[in-house]
């Protein structure tokens, strides 16, 4: 797989979509394993240790699971959350989901996939869970079951050089926006756009890409005022932009990620049970510690546990 990085969006990177990354897991075996990988692009290793096998966590797993590879789909182009660094798939949710796995006594194959697709593709069958930083949504648990495990909300990004500064929502009349599609950013910004034009002001040009990475560099080229994204995505943005992007304003609409399960299937509450078990024994914390989103970390995971 060839990946290149963008000079002046040092975190964000460009994959090949529907790129299939195998990553195997310690989970099959009694022993705890570890594995050492880049933390967020910055060059530095850390190692995180994968939990053994927790035999309540495994019981509770349908006996049609047992000893299936779980077939996880994700968007690898959200950094800190999911990406790829050097060739290999990295990041928050590709370490939860391989703890996960562990902590089950299965195994675990990830498949990158437009984000648009993931949802479809785990209602139908065709992947057993979605991890790529999910909002839970009421609208969603419509069409999948979710296990939250981590707490985001949206926030702005421009650039450091002329970009204007957004506080909130009510701030975008009369200016553009880049976002990803599928996203909860285009949903609020489409919203907004409406509510600009009915108190008679100018309206919001939503401009939509296929990818966080694309929406970055239209905020870059001047082609979008304003980049909007998940929390912990968008300060990644910044940080790693050699000083190209700032935040603008505060997070806004703070709400669970959740892991994306078919209804069904049998698969939430055992789920829900091996979230718990890396809460306890450390393996989250460790996780989200490695991947700078401590701010995000939550105590109490639950099933469809949406706020709106």
């Amino acid at each position: 797989m060839r990946v290149r990085r963008l000079g002046l969006l040092g975190g964000l990177v460009l994959v090949p979509i529907g790129a299939l990354l195998a990553a195997g897991c310690g989970g099959g075996g009694k022993k705890a394993s570890s594995e050492t990988t880049n933390t967020a692009g910055s060059g530095t290793s850390t190692t995180i240790t994968m939990p053994a096998v927790d035999s309540a966590v495994a019981a509770q797993v349908p006996a049609k699971v047992k000893g299936k590879t779980l077939t996880v789909a994700t968007y690898a182009t959200y950094a800190p959350n999911e990406f790829i660094d050097n060739h290999t798939l990295v990041g928050m949710d590709v370490d939860l989901a391989k703890a996960l796995a562990a902590v089950t006594g299965l195994k675990v194959k990830f498949v990158n996939t437009p984000f648009a697709s993931i949802i479809p593709g785990v209602a139908s069958g065709k992947y057993d869970l979605g991890m790529s930083s999910i909002t839970d949504t009421k609208a969603r648990e419509k069409t999948v079951d979710f296990v939250t495990y981590f707490s985001a909300g949206s926030l702005f990004y421009a650039n450091l050089q002329g970009g204007p500064v957004i506080t909130g929502l009510a701030d975008l009349c009369g200016h553009s926006v880049a976002v990803q599609r599928g996203t909860t950013q285009l949903a609020d910004a489409t919203a907004q756009n409406g509510k600009c034009k009915a108190a008679g002001d100018a309206g919001v040009t939503v401009h939509v890409y296929p990818s966080l990475n694309a929406a970055s560099v239209a905020v870059h080229k001047g082609v979008a005022q304003i980049g909007m994204a998940d929390s912990p995505v968008a300060a990644y943005i910044t940080t790693q932009s050699n000083g190209q992007f700032k935040l603008t304003g505060k997070p806004y609409n703070t709400a669970p990620y959740g892991i994306a399960i078919a209804k069904g299937s049998g698969m939430a509450k055992p789920v829900l049970a091996a979230v718990k078990a890396l809460m306890s024994d450390g393996t989250y914390k460790a996780i989200v510690t490695r991947w700078s989103n401590t701010a995000g970390q939550i105590r109490n995971p639950q099933i469809n546990g949406a706020i709106n």
